[in-house]
């Protein structure tokens, strides 16, 4: 490990070890690549508020990422993830972080409604917010990538919500859990209710023809969420004659892939191209208007 990674990943041991995010270092070494507004109401609850970022280089019609974070559905905050926001929009694009309700507070499908109307408030609010909600890519990282897969594979949550699934343009998925039956532990069985309704709420069981193209990425040493989530999602996705690009990251765990946002990782694994190339392709028809 070169230096600065080790010195990094020290210090963010001590900020876990007195009580704040261990990704609080990521967030100091992000720079300053976007604008920032912070701590924007989509919806009456506390944790109903998203964080926006912008490129600085003023591209009016960025596409719009919108990020969910993981968390195993029982945590996580927006704060915690400016270098992500930071990362995507020093590659020219738009990003939303919102923050959703977590369990105990919650259970399925909770979390899916609060990140559809995260969704659906900002397409709502496009114009007074200065976005192109019609370039939406979503996109997140192990649970975030369930939540992600949930609303671009079933059109039912941002239906609900008043949304638009046909304006989401593709969606990205890091190491996500897509396939997990049965759930391996109480919290997750939990979570997720009784066994009779599992099947439906497992991405790989909405992947059918139509959907909007995918980017799945993922490490093939993940013990956290084995790759066969991703593997089979895939394959389904294909099978269904859809648009779906994939890589494997070889010796790669569950949380390098999320760090290679970072500007101290970014050279470990090719995560940021492969997105930025992703986003850009599926939201290319719209074309880019400097201001």
């Amino acid at each position: 490990m070169v230096p600065a990674r080790r010195s990094l990943l020290s210090l963010a041991a001590a900020v876990a070890a007195a009580g704040c995010s261990p990704l609080a270092p990521l967030n100091w070494a992000a720079g300053d690549h976007a604008r920032r507004r912070v701590d924007v109401a989509y919806g009456a609850a506390p944790r109903h508020q998203l964080d926006l970022y912008a490129p600085v280089d003023g591209i009016r019609r960025a596409p719009l990422v919108v990020f969910f974070y993981g968390g195993s559905w029982t945590g996580g905050d927006r704060a915690s993830y400016r270098f992500v926001g930071e990362a995507l929009a020093g590659v020219g694009c738009a990003v939303a972080i919102p923050d959703y309700r977590v369990h105990p507070a919650v259970r399925y499908p909770g979390f899916l409604e609060d990140c559809a109307a995260a969704v659906a408030w900002l397409q709502r609010n496009a114009d007074a917010l200065g976005i192109d909600a019609d370039r939406m890519v979503l996109a997140g990282h192990s649970a975030g990538a369930y939540n992600a897969a949930m609303l671009a594979l079933d059109p039912r949550w941002l239906t609900a919500a008043g949304g638009d699934r046909a304006a989401v343009r593709g969606w990205v998925g890091l190491c996500g859990p897509y396939d997990f039956l049965p759930p391996r532990s109480a919290v997750l069985r939990d979570i997720f209710g009784p066994p009779a309704g599992w099947p439906d709420t497992q991405p790989v069981t909405h992947a059918s023809a139509g959907a909007p193209p995918s980017l799945l990425l993922w490490g093939d040493d993940d013990s956290t969420v084995l790759p066969r989530n991703s593997e089979r999602l895939a394959a389904r996705l294909r099978d269904a004659g859809n648009d779906v690009t994939t890589e494997a990251y070889r010796g790669v765990g569950h949380v390098k892939p999320l760090l290679a946002l970072s500007r101290p990782f970014r050279d470990a694994v090719p995560v940021l191209p492969a997105v930025e190339a992703f986003v850009h392709r599926v939201t290319a028809s719209a074309g880019d208007v400097a201001s």
